[in-house]
């Protein structure tokens, strides 16, 4: 009996000396499957470098072509601000035939009339103001040796006292450098800005044709543009947000290419008057210039006053140091009185806004992006105003500010 109860024993003991002997295998054989699935296959490997070498491809050829087309989309820009421009006189046009005889000035008609008119009116101004444009430019071109001379006589002229003061050599020397410096920044930055002008205009003349024709277009199926977009649109709250995004849209647009063209010709006749006044020899070129300077934002307005201030400096300093009195006076009023009385309904940007917008948009896509730069701003901040009236939101930096000051913006929101 005790041989069969060791012998039992020793059987008993022997099955759980080999489960764990098994559950030991098993568990070591787990941790190597474990180890070699956590590692990535070879295909998965190289599947991922596929995808991020196509994502690259798309995004350089995405932006090769964006980049091709970057003045098709400005010459579409234009070719809607000039409607924008066109639409009020069309809309005078049609006035007195909407009530009773509507079909005596169809739309189509009544754009060809504001074309007509407006194509007239450029042609009879070119006709009085070339004479004197060319005649005064003439002048300036055959007075540039002189003027060179009456700089390098006046930078002899410091040379001269700075010796008399007993001024040492090495100042005058680091003076001098830096005039000439400034000089040539100065001169570089002008003849760059105006040249490239130049170019693009000479280059893309035959675009500029197109302008009047895609913003007759524009303005003659525009309501059916605005019916095609809504219908992509579900019915309901996304219909009307977007029809209340639009609406702004058109507003912003309508205020904002209604003060640029109030804002050019206002400015190129305040500027053509002043430099009368002054005693400017090229009075009327630097007038004509001032108006259509004033369409490119800060830009603009800096070449024309480094132009202004070196040719009436090349007459006299006290006429420089006006007419630096008098373009610094007119931008302020311009800046801050005049054009937002003009833009009213439209967006009113912060002055820091409309810097690093200018930058970001000559840097994106040279002198296009300095045009289209503040109007896109502009579309954007009408966007976020709806963002945050569509997601009940008050901002996007309100969680940063106090509780009694979040409670302040929120009775401002509601007033």
């Amino acid at each position: 009996m005790a041989n069969e109860n060791e012998k039992s024993e020793e059987t008993e003991e022997t099955p759980e000396i080999s489960n764990e002997n098994i559950l030991g295998e098993k568990s070591e054989h787990i941790q190597r499957v474990s180890l070699v699935s956590s590692s990535p296959s070879a295909r998965s490997i190289v599947r991922v470098v596929v995808i991020v070498v196509v994502l690259l491809a798309v995004k350089d050829f995405l932006g090769l072509v964006l980049s091709s087309l970057t003045y098709l989309f400005f010459m579409i820009v234009l070719a809607i601000f000039f409607a924008y421009l066109i639409n009020p006189l069309v809309e005078l046009i049609r006035k007195p035939f909407e009530g009773s005889y509507p079909k005596l000035m169809p739309r189509s008609l009544a754009i060809a009339t504001a074309f007509l008119l407006v194509f007239s009116v450029l042609g009879v101004a070119a006709y009085y103001l070339a004479p004197g444009i060319s005649r005064q430019g003439r002048a300036f071109v055959e007075n540039i040796p002189a003027y060179t001379t009456s700089v390098q006589t006046a930078i002899n002229d410091l040379n001269r006292r700075l010796d008399r003061a007993r001024v040492a050599d090495s100042v005058q020397t680091q003076i001098n450098e830096r005039i000439n410096l400034f000089l040539e920044a100065s001169g570089n930055f002008v003849t760059t800005f105006l040249g490239l002008g130049a170019i693009y205009a000479v280059t893309y003349v035959p675009w500029l044709i197109l302008i009047p024709i895609l913003a007759f277009f524009f303005l003659k199926d525009a309501h059916l543009f605005k019916v095609g977009l809504l219908r992509v649109v579900p019915v309901g709250d996304w219909r009307s947000r977007v029809e209340s995004v639009m609406f702004d849209v058109n507003n912003t647009l309508k205020a904002y290419t209604r003060a640029q063209l109030i804002s050019c010709v206002m400015i190129g006749l305040i500027c053509t008057i002043g430099f009368y006044a002054l005693g400017n020899d090229y009075a009327l070129l630097l007038g004509i210039i001032a108006g259509v300077l004033e369409l490119i934002p800060l830009l603009g307005p800096l070449t024309l006053a480094i132009v202004a201030t070196f040719v009436a400096g090349f007459e006299s300093g006290w006429q420089a140091l006006w007419t630096v009195i008098f373009l610094g006076v007119l931008r302020l009023a311009q800046d801050y009185v005049i054009y937002p009385r003009i833009i009213r309904e439209g967006i009113h940007l912060h002055p820091l806004a409309v810097i690093l917008s200018v930058l970001a948009g000559e840097q994106v896509a040279g002198i296009p992006g300095v045009f289209i730069a503040i109007p896109l701003v502009a579309l954007l901040t009408v966007l976020y105003k709806h963002i945050l009236e569509h997601t009940s939101s008050r901002g996007l930096f309100t969680g940063l500010l106090e509780p009694k000051e979040n409670k302040e913006l929120a009775q401002e929101q509601q007033s």
